[in-house]
Order: structure tokens, then C-alpha cells, then sequence
């Protein structure tokens, strides 16, 4: 079964690069090395989110995104902009069309491609159940098994939609004008990728139609289906089912991949993330290059805050950043949520991790050689030059290998240099009792650059380890190798800054040297000091 899949999927990929030369390759086409930021969460509708994309261009190039899913960019009946009405009327609650070209603009300027999320599944009347205007449809539109008492179109192709009308995508007028819309409307924006919203509604047939009238750089489905854990492989062929339809032009976001990591990180049941093959168990394990990965999204997980949003299916808050060890060391294409990058405070530490896979060169097809997989543990050597663990059992890779990154229960390390040489080693940061307020993070901030040379703004931001005013702070940050450092943790609101008490040394600061090149030092520093 798997091997024919593999076979299928080989020859697939080539028939679909001879069949289509003049269709530029999605990433989903490729090896690649794209990572996608899912630019906004369920509580983003305010009116200002395209202004707040717009002025984060330069910090996501920073922090290595190549491509940014916005939220629905039309006219919607619904805040959050799911239920559309007017397909060409740009204007919604993130902002209006202007603000949205400037956004887009921005994020181009940065070398970033802007993915539109497209919901084809179904649509609102203007005033009433079925009136549909700008582009104007007639009661064929809507498929015969409807709701509305005024639908006359044919059968659905995929599965049903209550709060809408589905609509019927085998009227030539409706994708006539769905591929005008991708064309010109939001090509004509800037928009040069494809997120389809509710991808098992329609067959993915119509998906690969409407791709190529956008021809995007960037085309994903959302198949989210239930996901029986005693059947994990009809899950993930669901997945390769939708790929297959549109003739491998659309990934698909991996949702086995999802839910295998809830479960490893609600349970400590990690041995789930392998396979009886030996490979990842989720979507990448069969066909990473077409797999979209993620921890959480507007719909899964919190926004602003643990608890806070849709919560359909969310990570466990605490083991946020096992997640982010996970699916940006592994192939897929991952993504990363706005809400933890800039709500939680997490941005710090998923750049360590991506800083780690842009440099090493991982990629959507990278080759997984699972070390351990068991109650408690994780752990897998990627390419053969990161390694990585999570859970709470202890592990490392042994000798010739440089730990980058860390935190709570995971870490990440790359194949060491020869030669002994280094610019960096990876120092751990720990403090609690910092009795934090609302708004307030705890920043390690001393006379090195990467803690900020004493500038609270540019210090290294510390993760909060669960909830509470004193809960303990951690990170790792990569300081020089060999050097004397003098440091304090520092309680920062992005304004104003209380600092830690003096320390009992001559600088009164706390005090210590950088291991040199290979080495590895943790400071517990226990308590912060008033």
C-alpha cells in the first residue's frame, strides 16, 4: 500500500512537471525550504491587522519566513471573515483594501509571498439565504442538498456546510468567476499564494482548477477530518488522497502529524510519532514534501492567551515549544502561529530553532532517522546534522555534536565543526520568583550583544515556564565563545524596565565566563533578586 503510494507519487510528480511547463512550481513542487507564518488568530478581525503586518515585514524576514497566510481578505458576514458575501470587495475586518495592498506590498518588499486563505466551499447572500452579488449567481450555484429551500444546482462533490450555502463548483459560471477573482482581484492585490479553506467540502479537483487560473508560488488544502488513532494510516491517506486530486499541485496541511503531537504531548505517549516502518508517523512520514506542519492554528489552539479563542483541538500550552522542536527540525513545509510568536512571547525561541534549520540546510523532503520513540521521549537525527529530542527523559546525540538551543523538555543540537572553531555557544538562562505582571516578560540583558549591551529593548527574552507571577524563566541563548560576561535579569513591558538588585561583586552584577567552543554551561540563578 505505501509503496505503491510512493511509486504513484514519483511518477506523478512527473507527469505533472511534463504535463504543465508553463505553470511556475509551487513549493509543494520541490525540495523546499519554505516556512510559513500564519499571520493572524481568531481574534485578529480589529482593523488594524494588515497596519500590523505591514510594519512586521522586516522583523518575519528576520525571524526566516518566506511565506505569510493572511485571513480571508473579502467581504464577509462574519467577523472573522468565514462566511464571505462579496467576493470582490477587498474590504473586511482586518482592514481595507489599501491597507491590505500596503501590507502585501510590505511583506514583498522583504522578499516575503503573501498566501490569500481562500473560502470556496460556501458563501452568503447579501441580504437574504441566497442572493448572491459582486459576482452575481443564480440558485444554480448552490448544491442540491442544501439547507436553502431555494437551491437548484447538482449534488455537492464533498461534504456539506450548515452555515452557508455550498456551493455547486461544476457551473461554469461559478468557476468562471472564482478564477477571475484569484486572477485578477487577488493576484491584482499582490496575493501570490493559495490556502483553501475547508478543502473536503468540494472534490480537489476543483482546487487544481482554480490553481492553475492563479498559477500561485504557494497552494495548500485544509483537510481537517476526525482522526481515530487506532487507524492513523486511513487518516494520512485522506490527506494523500487530496494531494492526489489535484494532480500534486496543492499540499495539504498535515493534521495526522496534529494530532499525533497532542496526543505524544498530552500524554507523554511519543512513541506515536513513529511508525511500524520506522518513519514519522503523521503525513511527512509518507509524503513530506507535500505535507504544510504546524502546533496550532486560528481554529486548533488559543489566540492571545492559553484558553483564550477557539480551542478546538489545542496543544497543551506548557509544551508549546516541544511542538515547534518538532515540526520545524522535520520535513513538511512548517508553519508558525502568530499568536505564539508575538502573544506568548515565543519568537526568540522559534528563531533559535529556524535559525538552526535555515543554516543547516533542512528542507520539506529531509530524511528523519528516529532515535528513540517511547513513554517519555523522542528523539531523531535529521539529514544526519540536527538532532533533536523532546519529552521529559533525558537524552543527547553523544559526542560531536554542539547543543543550540533548548528549553522546556526539548532540545536541538547540530553535527560539530571540525577544526574546534566557533562563534557561538549555547549558555541556559534560568530564573523565577521574578513576581511578573501583566504585560511584563523577564529579559536577561548584559554586556554582550546578544544580550542586549545593557539596552533592555534588545536583551534575550526568557519563556515563561507555565503560568503564575512567579513562575520560573528560561532560554538559551548563543554567546561568545571564552568570554567574560556580566549580566541581570531584567522585568521589561516594552516601556519601562525594573531591574534586578545589585549582586554581591565588585561590578554588582552577576558575573561568570562562556565555556569555550563545544562547551555548555546552565545558569540557575534562582530567584530574582529585589
Amino acid at each position: 500500500m505505501k509503496l505503491q503510494h510512493l511509486l504513484r507519487a514519483s511518477l506523478l510528480a512527473s507527469a505533472v512537471a511534463a504535463a504543465l511547463p508553463a505553470l511556475a512550481a509551487t513549493e509543494q513542487a520541490k525540495s523546499s525550504t519554505a516556512v510559513l507564518f500564519q499571520g493572524f488568530h481568531w481574534n485578529s478581525a480589529n482593523g488594524q491587522l494588515y497596519g500590523d503586518l505591514q510594519a512586521k515585514a522586516s522583523d518575519l524576514k528576520n525571524l526566516g519566513i518566506t511565506h505569510v497566510w493572511f485571513p480571508p481578505p473579502s467581504d464577509a458576514g462574519s467577523r472573522e471573515g468565514y462566511l464571505p458575501r462579496q467576493l470582490n470587495k477587498l474590504d473586511s475586518n482586518y482592514g481595507n483594501e489599501a491597507a491590505l495592498t500596503a501590507a502585501i506590498s510590505a511583506l514583498n518588499g522583504q522578499g516575503i509571498h503573501s498566501v490569500a486563505d481562500v473560502v470556496i466551499n460556501h458563501r452568503i447572500g447579501t441580504t437574504n439565504w441566497g442572493d448572491f452579488t459582486n459576482p452575481t449567481w443564480g440558485c444554480n450555484a448552490v448544491v442540491s442538498s442544501d439547507e436553502w429551500t431555494g437551491k437548484c444546482g447538482n449534488a455537492d462533490s464533498g461534504d456539506g456546510y450548515a452555515a452557508a450555502r455550498d456551493l455547486d463548483h461544476s457551473q461554469t459560471v461559478v468557476q468562471n468567476d472564482i478564477k477571475t477573482w484569484l486572477s485578477s482581484r487577488l493576484k491584482g492585490v499582490g496575493f501570490k499564494g493559495i490556502r483553501y479553506d475547508y478543502s473536503k467540502g468540494y472534490a480537489p479537483g476543483y482546487a487544481a482548477l482554480y490553481h492553475d487560473a492563479m498559477n500561485p508560488s504557494f497552494c495548500v488544502g485544509e483537510v481537517w477530518t476526525d482522526l481515530n488513532f487506532n487507524n492513523v494510516d486511513g487518516h494520512r491517506q485522506l490527506l494523500v488522497n487530496f494531494v492526489d486530486g489535484t494532480a500534486g499541485k496543492c499540499g495539504v496541511f498535515d493534521f495526522t502529524t496534529k494530532g499525533l503531537l497532542n496526543q505524544a504531548l498530552s500524554y507523554n505517549e511519543y512513541g506515536r510519532l513513529r511508525d511500524g516502518s520506522g518513519k514519522p508517523a503523521g503525513g511527512i512520514g509518507w509524503w513530506g514534501q507535500k505535507m504544510v506542519t504546524f502546533v496550532d492554528n486560528h481554529d486548533t489552539g488559543p489566540s492571545e492567551s492559553c484558553g483564550v479563542g477557539q480551542n478546538h483541538w489545542p496543544v497543551p500550552c506548557d509544551k508549546v515549544m516541544q511542538g515547534y522542536a518538532y515540526v520545524l527540525t522535520h520535513p513538511g513545509i512548517p508553519s508558525v502561529y502568530y499568536a505564539h510568536a508575538y502573544n506568548w512571547g515565543l519568537k526568540g525561541a522559534i528563531k533559535a530553532i529556524l535559525d538552526v534549520r535555515k543554516e543547516q540546510g533542512l528542507s520539506s523532503t529531509s530524511a528523519v532517522a528516529i532515535q528513540r520513540a517511547e513513554q517519555g521521549l523522542y528523539a531523531a537525527i535529521v539529514d544526519g546534522k540536527v538532532a533533536m529530542k523532546i519529552g521529559p527523559t533525558d537524552w543527547n546525540p553523544g559526542a560531536g555534536w554542539t547543543l543550540r538551543t533548548s528549553g522546556n523538555q526539548y532540545a536541538v543540537w547540530s553535527k560539530s565543526t571540525g577544526g574546534g572553531g566557533c562563534t557561538s555557544v549555547p549558555v541556559a538562562f534560568s530564573i523565577a520568583n521574578a513576581s511578573t505582571v501583566s504585560g511584563q516578560r523577564v529579559y536577561v540583558v548584559g554586556n554582550q550583544t546578544p544580550l542586549g549591551n545593557w539596552t533592555p529593548a534588545n536583551g534575550y527574552a526568557l519563556t515563561a515556564q507555565g503560568s503564575g507571577s512567579n513562575a520560573t524563566w528560561s532560554g538559551t541563548a548563543n554567546l561568545p565563545p571564552a568570554t567574560a560576561t556580566q549580566y541581570k535579569y531584567v522585568k521589561w513591558n516594552g516601556s519601562s524596565a525594573t531591574w534586578e538588585s545589585n549582586q554581591a561583586t565588585a561590578s554588582g552584577n552577576r558575573e561568570f565566563t562562556t565555556p569555550a567552543c563545544g562547551g555548555s554551561v546552565t545558569r540557575s540563578d534562582g530567584s530574582f533578586r529585589f
